[in-house]
């Protein structure tokens, strides 16, 4: 995988490492960049529109009542 440097804040790498609890700045980053990609995903996954079962032909369960 390719690396990419980026300049940041040291303000805000210090902030990252204690709220994820990681000691090293890149490590932290990168579990901060990873987890908003998962993130995406999962929300990805769920926005299924009212009209994906036509579209597709496959039946979309019903999203689980929250609360």
């Amino acid at each position: 995988m390719a690396k990419v440097n980026i300049a940041l804040d040291a303000e805000l790498v210090v902030e990252v490492m204690v709220l994820a609890g990681i000691g090293s700045p890149q490590d932290a980053v990168e579990a901060v960049v990873r987890d908003y990609i998962a993130r995406g995903h999962r929300t990805e996954a769920r926005a299924v529109s009212r009209d994906e079962p036509h579209r597709t032909g496959r039946i979309v369960p019903p999203e689980p009542q929250q609360g």
